[in-house]
């Protein structure tokens, strides 16, 4: 009998392979949404719920199979949450940033100016990770995973593992950023590792 198709509404290899691995004991292969030629969609919902449904949706009408879409940000409470659903694009507006491609850097740089006069104790942030599950483009209960973890921006880039915003978060109990943790503790311990998890707790085709 062969697998279960299921498109991931992403490019990223290290999504696809943490979710895979989650999925194994589903009989179900996970295939990137670029492999059918699907193009990403708008992202014009104003959650991390509302977005991934929508990429998810996007990537089930367009392949006529079940997809699974992830969308995670970092929240900072002395921005008011931001940058939130924007946390991929945050600096893409700002001219100040434009001379370089390295779109992981400039978000960091942004992060940190506008972070600049925020004293260390108040730059309390959060990460957010919401997984969403459609069976197929219009289905009317989609299952929605989501997990979330707590840190604080630094104010300065340490360590060189991960990617986006890791290096900026303080993961206060392993006192080091989270781009200083190891893989394994890093997906044990984070927002997309507790979503994943729910995700193998409830995971039904």
């Amino acid at each position: 009998m062969s697998k279960q198709t299921i498109v991931l509404a992403s490019g990223n290899k290290g999504k696809l392979a943490e979710l895979q691995n989650a999925l194994d004991g589903f009989d179900v292969e996970l295939v990137p949404q670029k492999e059918f030629d699907v193009t990403d969609v708008d992202e014009t919902g104003l959650s991390f719920i509302e977005n991934a449904i929508l990429k998810a949706r996007h990537a089930s009408l367009a392949t006529g199979l079940p997809a699974l879409a992830d969308d995670s940000g970092l929240e900072v409470d002395a921005l008011d949450g931001e940058p939130g659903i924007y946390s991929a694009r945050y600096s893409q507006l700002d001219p100040v940033f434009s001379e370089s491609d390295d779109k992981d850097e400039n978000n960091n740089l942004k992060l940190l100016k506008q972070l600049k006069h925020v004293q260390p104790e108040n730059r309390s942030a959060r990460f957010h990770c919401v997984l969403a599950f459609v069976r197929h483009a219009k289905d009317p209960n989609p299952l929605i995973c989501q997990g979330s973890w707590e840190g604080q921006i630094e104010i300065e880039i340490s360590g060189d593992g991960g990617f986006g915003y890791d290096p900026l978060f303080f993961v206060k109990e392993e006192n080091c950023t989270a781009a200083q943790l190891s893989k394994e503790k890093k997906n044990e311990i984070s927002h997309r590792g507790k979503a994943i998890a729910q995700l193998k707790q409830v995971f039904r085709l």
